[in-house]
């Protein structure tokens, strides 16, 4: 049996995004397997959820085993509480130390790395009677966000020791984590500040998605899912032992089609005409477009599948249309053309494009309506 949601936005468009809530269940679980008994599983969920939708998915993450989400911004935190999300929720980028009474109002932890920080935080405690939920981040090879590892224990001790704070977790991003021996260096700076403070009673997390299939850390009680949870793989090392949960791809990219003519031989299609047609041929429109985050960069280069028969996009990706090369296929108006599914993976565009799937998933949520299903 096939269960159906779906945003109420642009519902009237001929394309949408399809999410299998059954996958992202699958995912977690696979996940879940490949962690440590006893260590806690954070489900990151920012840009939201890398395109898939927050709000939509987050009670299938909870439900599937996770025991807190990671945002990027007092918003996205926010629009999780105002969907009466109230697990709780780790903003892991920079919070402005303006809007830090704004996260301690919305039961939002926050990451803290400097004496800024510290006084924004007290002067919030002063006005709330609340004290901030932080967790102390360390930069240990990024070079983005978080204290120094020279200044590191001395601030967290001095965290610590703050009455108006509190305190529930230390962590670190690794940059590379498909590099062995630039990942161990940050693991040492990591173990380095870990093993001269006390960190009982605290989360300790310093591997992400890849991190987690890749390498040991017995200083970390944590780990931060991100990609994986949407069935897709993040880079990982060539070398060594890389223990990859299975995983289902979960997005799912669908348009029907809204018109259907000939081009004649030697007739070019789309602006520019970077497509010639040799013979006559069939082509079918789409209102799908860059503007629905389907790069330009990929006219004349993907496929989709019509009534289970390849066909060729062609000519440039425009704005809001995109046309396909559909000789010799039966169809009509209306009929679906898949662009992305279980078996078409994302990964394809990324490898044309020179970059990485995280960057797609996050476009194709401009305007495209979302459809959620479980089967």
């Amino acid at each position: 049996m096939r269960n159906v949601r779906q945003t109420n936005i642009n519902i009237h468009r001929d394309s949408w995004v399809e999410i299998n809530l059954e996958n992202i269940a699958y995912n977690m679980s696979s996940i879940r397997k490949n962690t440590p008994k006893g260590v806690k599983l954070l489900a990151v969920v920012k840009a939201d959820a890398y395109g898939h939708g927050s709000v939509m998915i987050a009670p299938t993450l909870l439900a599937s085993g996770a025991d807190m989400l990671g945002v990027a911004s007092i918003d996205e935190g926010v629009d999780l509480r105002q969907a009466k999300i109230s697990c709780d929720i780790l903003v892991l980028g920079a919070v402005p130390v303006w809007a830090i009474e704004s996260a301690v109002k919305a039961n939002l932890i926050i990451a803290i790395f400097s004496k800024e920080h510290l006084q924004a935080c007290r002067q919030a405690y002063e006005r709330t009677g609340i004290k901030p939920k932080v967790h102390v981040k360390l930069d240990t090879g990024m070079n983005r966000i978080g204290v120094s590892i020279d200044e590191a224990v001395g601030f967290i001790n001095e965290v610590k020791s703050a009455d108006y704070l509190e305190f529930g977790g230390i962590f670190t991003h690794l940059a590379n984590a498909e590099n062995r021996e630039k990942t161990q260096i940050q693991i040492d700076r990591w173990n380095s500040v870990i093993s001269k403070i006390d960190t009982s009673g605290l989360l300790l997390h310093i591997l992400n998605t890849a991190g987690a299939m890749c390498y040991d850390v017995p200083n970390s009680n944590m780990y931060r899912a991100g990609i994986g949870i949407y069935g897709l793989y993040p880079d990982l090392p060539s070398d060594g032992d890389v223990k990859k949960p299975d995983l289902k791809p979960v997005m799912s990219l669908k348009a029907r089609i809204v018109n259907i003519h000939k081009a004649k031989d030697g007739e070019g299609i789309s602006y520019g005409h970077t497509f010639t047609a040799h013979g006559t041929r069939t082509i079918a429109t789409v209102p799908l477009g860059y503007a629905d985050g389907v790069p330009r960069g990929l006219s004349n280069k993907i496929s989709g599948f019509l009534n289970g028969k390849e066909v060729l996009q062609v000519g440039n990706i425009t704005m809001d249309q995109m046309m396909f090369d559909i000789t010799g296929v039966e169809a009509h108006l209306g009929d679906i053309i898949t662009l992305l599914d279980e078996q078409h993976s994302i990964d394809k565009w990324a490898k044309i494009l020179g970059t990485i799937n995280y960057e797609l998933t996050c476009r194709l949520k401009v305007r495209l309506p979302r459809v959620y299903t479980r089967e």
